[in-house]
C-alpha cells in the first residue's frame, strides 16, 4: 500500500532512489540540494537495501565514481546544484561518450559564479545543450512538484539504462525545498548479480564469463571510428525524440494565447491563466515534462490556433529560442523572466503578458 508523506523535493528525491532499487549515491553537499545526501544519510538505505551512500571529496569525485558504477550496470546516481554541476560536466561527457546509464540530479540556484543559494532556473542550456564538450545529449526532466521529484528518479533510471544514456533531473530550487504530500510506494528489491548480467552483459565490466571482453572508453583516436560513433549516437538522440517526448497542458483547448513554462514557473503559470480568463482572455499552458526531448510537435501544433506565445523562466531567457525556432516567426514568441533567485508573483506575470498582448 502506498502511503503519503509530507517531506521537501529534495528528500522526495532520497526516498525515490531507496525505492527505486538504486544501487549507488555518490554526492557532495551543496544549498540548495543537501537534504538529498541528508536524508539518505538519515535512513541508511545501505542497512535494508544494500544501497551504498557515500560523499566524496568532490564534486568531480562524485561523478567519477558514478562512472565507475555505471560501468558494472548498476543503478548509480548523484545530485547537486548550478556550480557542482559545472565540475561535474566532463565526466558527464566521458560517460554519455560511453554509453553509460546513470542519474544526475541539479537543484537550481542563482548564477552566474557562486550566485546565490535562492532558486534560479538559469541552467537550462547547460543541461539540454550538453554541457560538457561533444556532440552529446542528456535526457532532461523538469519536475513541478515534490511528488514529480519522487517519481522521476525511477522514470530517469527507466530512460537511462533503456537508451544507455545520462538521464537529468533539472528541478529548481523552489521544488527542491518545498514541503508537500508525496505518495510512496512500496520499494522495488535491487537488481540481483544475475539480474545485471542479463541486462547489461553485452557492454558492462561484469566479469568476462563466454563472452568477448567489454572495453568501456571514449577514447577514439581513428577519426573515422571517431564519426561513426557520432553518427550512430546522432541516430540514438533522434529515437529519443521521436520516442520519449513528455509534457502535460492546462485550458489549451480554447487557448488564443499560450504559456510555456516549467518547474514552480509553470504552477505560477496555471494561476496566470485563471486570472487571464477572468478578463476574458483565453489563455492556456503547456509545460514541457522533458527538456530533451522538447516538445517541438506539442507546440507547433498549437500555434494555428494561437495569437502569441509567452515564455516564463527564471532566467534571462533560454527556453524561449527552443520555442522561437519551433514557431520560425508565425507568431510573436515573447519572454517574461526574473533572475538572482527573486520569483515572480502571478500579478505581476498577468500585468507583463498583458504589454505584450496590446
Amino acid at each position: 500500500m502506498a502511503e503519503k508523506i509530507l517531506m521537501k523535493g529534495n528528500e522526495a528525491i532520497a526516498y525515490g532512489a531507496i525505492n527505486c532499487g538504486c544501487d549507488g549515491y555518490f554526492g557532495y553537499p551543496i544549498t540548495p540540494q543537501s537534504e538529498v545526501m541528508e536524508t539518505l544519510m538519515k535512513e541508511q538505505p545501505w542497512e535494508t537495501t544494500g544501497m551504498v551512500v557515500l560523499q566524496a571529496e568532490s564534486e568531480t569525485s562524485s561523478i567519477n565514481m558514478v562512472y565507475g558504477g555505471a560501468c558494472c550496470g548498476k543503478k548509480v546516481m548523484t545530485s547537486s546544484s548550478s556550480p557542482g554541476i559545472s565540475l561535474m560536466c566532463e565526466g558527464l561527457s566521458y560517460i554519455a561518450g560511453t554509453e553509460l546509464p546513470c542519474v544526475v540530479v541539479n537543484v537550481m540556484r542563482g548564477g552566474p559564479g557562486l550566485g546565490t543559494i535562492q532558486p534560479s532556473q538559469g541552467d537550462y542550456f547547460q543541461a539540454v545543450k550538453g554541457g560538457g564538450h561533444g556532440d552529446y545529449h542528456p535526457i532532461v526532466l523538469a519536475p513541478a512538484s515534490a511528488q514529480d521529484m519522487y517519481d522521476f528518479v525511477d522514470l530517469a533510471f527507466e530512460l537511462a539504462f533503456k537508451y544507455r544514456n545520462p538521464a537529468m533531473i533539472l528541478g529548481d530550487g523552489v521544488i527542491g525545498q518545498m514541503m508537500e504530500k508525496v505518495e510512496v510506494r512500496p520499494s522495488k528489491p535491487r537488481r540481483t548479480e544475475a539480474e545485471i548480467r542479463a541486462l547489461c552483459d553485452s557492454w558492462a565490466t561484469t566479469g568476462k564469463l563466454n563472452r568477448p571482453s567489454n572495453t568501456i572508453t571514449s577514447l577514439a583516436l581513428d577519426p573515422q571510428v571517431q564519426e561513426n560513433f557520432n553518427i550512430k549516437l546522432q541516430k540514438k538522440y533522434a529515437e529519443i525524440e521521436a520516442n520519449e517526448v513528455r509534457y502535460s497542458t492546462y485550458r489549451t483547448e480554447d487557448a488564443e494565447h499560450l504559456i510555456v513554462a516549467f518547474g514552480c514557473m509553470s504552477r505560477i503559470g496555471e494561476t496566470v491563466v485563471d486570472m487571464a480568463r477572468e478578463h476574458g482572455i483565453r489563455l492556456g499552458l503547456l509545460r514541457p515534462i522533458t527538456l530533451y526531448p522538447f516538445p517541438k510537435k506539442e507546440i507547433d501544433s498549437l500555434v494555428p490556433q494561437l495569437k502569441s506565445i509567452i515564455s516564463l523562466e527564471l532566467n534571462a531567457g533560454q527556453m524561449v529560442e527552443d520555442i522561437r525556432l519551433v514557431v520560425n516567426g508565425r507568431i510573436p514568441v515573447n519572454f517574461y523572466g526574473r533572475q538572482g533567485g527573486m520569483i515572480p508573483d502571478p500579478e505581476e506575470i498577468l500585468e507583463a503578458f498583458m504589454k505584450t498582448i496590446k
